[in-house]
């Protein structure tokens, strides 16, 4: 029997896919992309329109003999890749790198990996989207291009290992002016008070109702006792307990009762970014956790009998819209579970920004009856929580607003006046399903009149202090990155990932800070490079990106646009830029080894000392004040070599810190040095530390070698996880 091929990306998806498909068809993964530009080089002519050298990417050689063999013997090709431009772009290089025929070959694409999309999709199949290509195209040349020009100058000017990016260096700079605001934030003391007051109700002398005040003005002058800005500050404890003296014998009046009722809406179905922000702040998950655990229900999960079940549609999209078929279930579930005044008679309108695909679909389940707690036992811990977000955001959106009914009362007492609020849910509407305890936990303020007393419980002053801008979180950062216009849906989670591996920034307790490393690249770039730290300008070219997806921007003639007046940029930041590797700060420390000054320089890793003797002296230590709260320092063994007997030093190597032979190259000794992570292989109670190859190479490996023959290069990650973990568990505290 012909066959036919279909390839997907992974294995998962070919898994799911492969139930709903007959015997006629085979499918394949091609493990995402099968080609790229070279890595060693810029891999674009941009004297012949730029175009592009592609090659095979290093270990997809098996897999496309494998592939070719099928394709040759297949009637047809389906290219089920990703419905974006990165999978549009993947089909695209499979035909090339399969050497099929392209009428050979059919594009599909789905929302959902359910029977009814997969069937949808081949009875529709068509041919690959040029224009998507060019788009996914154009944006990865304009990324080789800013970081293979900029990256070598940063390498030669600052220290080899640092880069430069389109998105990557504009988001760091975010990180960075934040930090600045912080730095330059001088606190202000402010006092509040609150008077505790008491109500009788009118037709019963002896119920008695407490309602807690908040000063808001005097002599007409608002009193600060927020964030916000106010005319008249209450600067000092002694002006607060005065002003509470004065105020404690005399009436207080209520001349103002309002009484309002409003509706507040449902949010909208989750997008990629609303996902990584709700991800963020209810599951404690790094965007590439959120995307990662998103990918996995996406593709497939074992349901037990049913085998594997893709749970949720596609998770890369901007979009807010929802099919009529999972409307017509959400439909069904609520009229079920709630009633029918649950569901509103006009279908909820959820406006998506301007740049936003809409026609894709939201983040939804692919079926709705499958409540979260029903599929429980067949998900992870972190799927189940996801799964939840997902589902529950996608039901809410479509559910009625629930209905508030807001009290405010303003209370004289002589020249002050005092406000208190209240509020109460008369219809819940969706919070039936979505708790929210900011509105559930306001009180719920009695009956009260204008002209009525009220009783004097106590007044009270608080102090308080003004407070900087806060620092970005993961949610924040990518809120104000989809703000800005800076990247795309696919791109937020791998953008925050580069900038923390880079080391421009840190994450500390949740909050991104930024490095000093950071900082000087971010100032150097802004000097010489403004456009491409620009919010507009980045902005601007993923419009651009946009519109020649859209068929109505040319790519060539957008990239020479930007190329030619960047080229210039390079050439002058090249010979203008300050070049710090040269005009390294000489200090007053002296080298141990050869008594030299000391001078400080800088590496991907930050600020350090070396010898200015070098490279006759490859002296080098940390920066005064930094040993004290370095870990790591405190874990190495700086005792003199036992091979020579010279002193041993914390270096910085490509993998992060460790020990070696203040003499070498002439004694290459290293010593291992402890991380304080624990060995991530089962069953081990070891820790992994820092070695070295026989060729000198550097890596982790388990402290019970052999008896535990673990090594990795992927340092970062497990510090990353071990800290989230930490995070986890001391907010949940």
């Amino acid at each position: 029997m012909v066959k036919n091929l279909v390839i997907v990306e992974s294995p998962a998806k070919a898994k799911t896919i492969n139930k709903f498909l007959g015997k006629g068809f085979v499918v394949e993964a091609s493990m995402g992309h099968v080609r790229d530009l070279p890595k060693r080089k810029l891999g674009i002519d941009v004297d012949n329109d730029f175009e592009p050298e592609y090659a095979t990417i290093r270990g997809r050689g098996k897999l496309l003999a494998k592939l070719r063999k099928l394709a040759k013997k297949s009637e047809t090709v389906y290219l089920a890749p990703d419905l974006d431009r990165e999978g549009e772009a993947i089909a695209w290089h499979l035909i090339s790198a399969l050497n099929i025929a392209p009428e050979k070959c059919k594009r599909i694409t789905f929302n959902e990996i359910t029977k009814k999309a997969i069937t949808k999709a081949l009875d529709e199949a068509g041919d690959i989207n040029m224009d998507k290509v060019n788009a996914q195209q154009t944006r990865r040349l304009l990324d080789r291009i800013v970081g293979y020009k900029i990256s070598p100058i940063l390498w030669k000017k600052i220290a080899r290992g640092l880069s430069a990016g389109r998105v990557q260096s504009v988001a760091v700079r975010l990180v960075v002016l934040r930090e600045k605001e912080i730095a330059a934030f001088v606190s202000e003391e402010y006092w509040t008070i609150s008077a505790h007051l008491t109500a009788t109700d009118g037709t019963n002398s002896k119920q008695i109702y407490n309602i807690t005040s908040q000063l808001v003005s005097i002599d007409g002058e608002n009193i600060k006792n927020s964030a916000k800005k106010a005319p008249k500050i209450i600067a000092t404890e002694d002006e607060a307990k005065s002003e509470c003296e004065r105020l404690t014998p005399l009436p207080y009046v209520i001349t103002k009762v309002e009484k309002r009722k409003r509706k507040d809406n449902p949010p909208p179905p989750l997008t990629t970014s609303t996902l990584q922000q709700r991800a963020s702040s209810q599951c404690y998950f790094s965007a590439k956790k959120t995307m990662m655990v998103a990918q996995q229900l996406y593709e497939g999960i074992s349901l037990g009998a049913m085998g594997n079940v893709g749970l949720i549609t596609y998770m890369r999209t901007d979009s807010v819209r929802l099919s009529d078929d999972a409307i017509a279930a959400i439909k069904e579930y609520v009229t079920e579970e709630f009633g029918p005044e649950y569901f509103p008679e006009k279908l909820n309108n959820h406006k998506a920004k301007k740049s936003a695909q809409e026609a894709h679909e939201a983040i939804r389940p692919t079926d709705i009856s499958r409540h979260p707690d029903n599929i429980k036992k067949h998900l992870s811990t972190d799927q189940y929580k996801l799964y939840s977000l997902i589902w529950k955001r996608a039901v809410i959106s479509q559910m009625t607003p629930s209905q508030i009914h807001n009290t405010t009362v303003d209370i004289s007492c002589d020249n002050a006046v005092f406000k208190a609020r209240g509020r109460e849910i008369l219809f819940p509407g969706y919070l039936a399903l979505e708790s929210n305890d900011d509105k559930e936990g306001l009180e719920i303020l009695p009956p009260l009149e204008e002209g009525q007393t009220l009783g004097l419980k106590k007044i009270l002053p608080e102090q308080h202090f003004t407070s900087p801008p806060p620092r970005y979180t993961e949610a924040s950062l990518v809120r104000t990155m989809e703000a800005e216009g800076i990247g795309r849906p696919s791109t937020y989670a791998p953008t925050l990932t580069t900038i923390q591996d880079r080391g421009y920034v840190n994450r500390k307790e949740r909050k991104f800070h930024a490095s000093k490393l950071g900082i000087l690249v971010t100032e150097l770039l802004e000097e010489h490079f403004p456009q491409i730290v620009d919010y507009k300008f980045t902005s601007e070219m993923e419009g651009k990106l946009d519109s020649i997806e859209e068929g109505s921007t040319e790519w060539v003639k957008f990239l020479h646009s930007f190329y030619d007046p960047f080229i210039k940029t390079v050439d002058t930041a090249t010979e203008e830029m300050k070049d710090f590797k040269k005009e390294g700060e000489v200090t007053d420390e002296k080298c141990a080894i050869c008594d030299k000054p000391m001078v400080i320089k800088w590496s991907k890793n930050g600020q350090f000392m070396g010898c200015s003797g070098f490279p006759d002296c490859r002296s080098t230590k940390p920066m005064p004040g930094e040993e004290e709260d370095d870990d790591e320092s405190s874990k190495a063994d700086l005792s003199p070599c036992e091979k020579c007997g010279k002193p041993m030093m914390l270096k910085h190597g490509r993998f992060g810190k460790f020990v070696s032979c203040s003499a070498y190259p002439e004694c290459s000794n290293t010593r291992a040095m402890s991380t304080g992570i624990k060995c991530p292989q089962e069953n081990c109670a070891g820790e992994l530390v820092a070695r070295r190859s026989k060729k000198g190479r550097p890596f982790y490996g388990c402290s019970r070698y052999p008896d535990c023959d673990f090594i990795t290069n992927r340092i970062n990650e497990f510090k990353k996880e071990e800290e989230e973990a930490k995070e986890t568990e001391s907010e949940k505290e």
